[in-house]
């Protein structure tokens, strides 16, 4: 599998000058496989959004390197391909819609990219109907719900067609049902066109659908392996200012007042359910 993100011995920080205890990214070696959906969490302030916008050249690194397939983030002349290549959707879809109709929107990159008009017409619809939004193409996006406005948002990134999508907290300002919308398309992208998926979130719920998981604390890596490997390392998760999801959290507590052995690896809630309707059915199994 090749490499979609590389960092080396990455270092960043918003202060003038660099030193070992104001480093907002501190000495990352990171590698994203193309194709993988990794999720990156940890407790505000500790890089991750930093982190992301080394992603696609926002940031730039004070140490080290940033390569997006192969291109060096600090060469200008790979600035506008890499941003082809690793697009970003930010927490607020609003500060991404600057037209006044879904499709003319979407069409909005496309146009300042110089691509031809039967060609925009093309991916317009087609991004439309990826993110389920087709429907809705001549409608006004402030009229739509929060979730149908960051879809519309990751319609228009997702015309410029890049191989990576970077998603900084794309369901923080949105209500559970826009979230669920949100999350099923980021799945969709990745599993139906693979595309590379970096996805920022502090929801433990939402990382559990990725690949791997990758937490950040004062801009170094902690933790790196997926959902099921650490979601049950609840101690620590809280050292690091994160809770397990709450399938995960049950599971233990059963566990603890009931003195048995189930595996807490339980990421869904229907993997919760049969675990626990397992265990009621058997009578459980003492420590």
């Amino acid at each position: 599998m090749s490499e979609m993100i590389k960092t080396e011995h990455l270092t960043f920080s918003y202060t003038d000058t660099v030193t070992p205890n104001k480093l907002s990214l501190d000495h990352i070696d990171l590698t994203i496989p193309a194709g993988q959906f990794v999720a990156i969490l940890g407790r505000n302030g500790s890089g991750k959004s930093t982190l992301a916008k080394q992603f696609n050249a926002i940031n730039l690194p004070a140490g080290g390197r940033v390569l997006v397939s192969g291109m060096d983030t600090r060469d200008p002349n790979n600035l506008i391909p890499i941003r082809k290549e690793a697009s970003m959707v930010f927490q607020n879809p609003d500060n991404q819609i600057v037209s006044t109709v879904v499709e003319e929107d979407v069409a909005f990159a496309l146009e300042n990219l110089g691509v031809p008009s039967p060609e925009i017409r093309r991916r317009v619809d087609e991004a439309l109907k990826t993110v389920g939004m087709y429907d809705y193409r001549l409608h006004a996006p402030h009229l739509l719900s929060g979730g149908q406005k960051q879809r519309v948002a990751i319609a228009g990134v997702l015309a410029i067609m890049p191989r990576c999508i970077i998603f900084d907290e794309p369901t923080s300002m949105l209500d559970p049902q826009g979230r669920a919308e949100v999350m099923e398309v980021i799945r969709h992208l990745n599993k139906d066109f693979h595309i590379t998926i970096v996805l920022i979130t502090h929801h433990m719920e939402e990382a559990a659908q990725a690949e791997r998981m990758v937490v950040l604390e004062k801009g170094k890596v902690v933790m790196d392996g997926t959902p099921r490997e650490l979601m049950c390392r609840t101690a620590e998760l809280s050292r690091f200012g994160l809770a397990p999801p709450q399938t995960v959290a049950l599971v233990q507590e059963v566990n603890r007042i009931a003195g048995v052995l189930m595996p807490s690896d339980t990421l869904t809630v229907q993997e919760c359910a049969d675990r626990l309707q397992t265990y009621l059915l058997e009578g459980g199994v003492r420590a």
